[in-house]
């Protein structure tokens, strides 16, 4: 990659999250023969255990606007969100072949329901549920709850690859995605200070390729483009900041953040495929590592809808991003019938609105191809905030 080329690097990458055949990972396959992938949602998973046991680590994103639904509507009622019914699709269709596994959490009851549609219709297949704790108070004895569910799926995941994770194959994991995780730091960062340099829609692109490839090939993409990235120059728009909320499951069509952008919006924060950015900090990479793992779980994790923690207030902790990123409004990007997001809407809104922080709530499905009337709602609100 060079900075005459950085640009077809963001095209590459858009061509490698809209390919419902899985290139790279069956390259990774090809590569490493007898090698298994198991797959999993957006939000999170215990990627470095996948990863220490010789499994490659595939993020799911439901189909797009790429797969006509034409099984899943039968399994499935109609208020259920696109990344669940457009998942069970590909599986039906054979779409998700070359996958050998799926993890699934408590995201909500339509993803733990899925995981059991799909055990009955495919019983060859690895599926399992992790049971993640929804209490990290203190005394409460979570950290050793959880590192022993991550035994468990350890086990199973040896079992499926043949491979043993060693307790140093699993802290060399944990340095690996320390790295994705400190380099998307990085890029974040980069993006608030100088969003004319770098839009959301190529860093989104950058970011989700990694779904799809080993943590070590995509660390050096990102190594690269952040280094052509501080020598790249844009002339600023007159665009208001914004941070996107609701977004962490089912991700938002590609060409929906570009109409944003568009429309006269710097997007300096979101919570698109927030699994990748999971923890605040690096994860220790010393001592007994499941402990580690389920240590940074509980104390060192992002607000999520999905999970529950007392000590950060996810109303209180979107106003601090607002005002760390000097975002000067909110959009609430929600998949339609994503129960988690909206419930927690209210909440949202009701701070914001106490804060005086302007906000606009745009519903969409990733099933969707035009976005003209989400447009005009959004260029109606940014002339809003710029003429007020």
């Amino acid at each position: 990659m060079t900075l005459a080329t950085i640009d077809s690097t963001f095209e590459r990458c858009t061509e490698i999250i809209g390919d419902l055949n899985f290139p790279e990972v069956r390259r990774w396959k090809d590569e490493h023969p007898g090698g298994k992938a198991v797959a999993h949602f957006p939000v999170y998973a215990p990627v470095e255990l996948i990863h220490a046991c010789g499994i490659l680590p595939v993020t799911l994103n439901g189909a797009g606007d790429r797969l006509d639904i034409q099984h899943a509507d039968a399994r499935f009622g109609s208020f259920i969100c696109s990344i669940v019914k457009t998942t069970l699709e590909m599986g039906m269709t054979d779409h998700l072949a070359i996958i050998d596994g799926m993890l699934f959490s408590t995201i909500c009851d339509s993803a733990r329901n899925l995981c059991y549609v799909l055990k009955r219709n495919y019983p060859h297949m690895y599926l399992d549920f992790m049971h993640l704790p929804h209490n990290p108070m203190p005394g409460s004895g979570v950290v050793p709850f959880l590192a022993a569910e991550y035994k468990r799926i350890q086990d199973e995941l040896e079992k499926l690859s043949g491979k043993k994770a060693t307790d140093e194959g699993l802290r060399k994991s944990i340095a690996l995605y320390n790295e994705n995780r400190s380099l998307l730091r990085d890029l974040y960062a980069l993006r608030a200070e100088k969003p004319e340099v770098l839009r959301t829609s190529e860093l989104y692109a950058l970011m989700r390729a990694g779904n799809f490839m080993p943590v070590e090939t995509h660390n050096l993409w990102l190594v690269e483009a952040l280094g052509e990235l501080r020598g790249r120059t844009g002339k600023p728009r007159d665009s208001i900041r914004v941070v996107v909320e609701g977004s962490f499951c089912e991700q938002p069509p590609l060409d929906l953040i570009r109409i944003i952008e568009d429309a006269g919006c710097y997007v300096v924060d979101d919570d698109f495929i927030v699994g990748r950015r999971w923890f605040t900090e690096d994860v220790p990479e010393t001592g007994d590592p499941l402990t580690a793992l389920a240590d940074s779980y509980v104390n060192r994790s992002v607000y999520s809808s999905v999970r529950h923690d007392a000590r950060k207030p996810r109303q209180k902790e979107l106003v601090k991003k607002v005002h760390a990123r000097n975002a000067r409004a909110v959009i609430m990007l929600i998949a339609k019938f994503c129960e988690p997001a909206l419930f927690d809407y209210v909440l949202f809104k009701r701070e914001l609105e106490a804060q005086g922080i302007p906000h606009l709530l745009l519903e969409f499905e990733e099933k969707a191809f035009t976005f003209e009337r989400l447009r005009t709602e959004v260029e109606t609100f940014v002339e809003s905030l710029l003429f007020e």
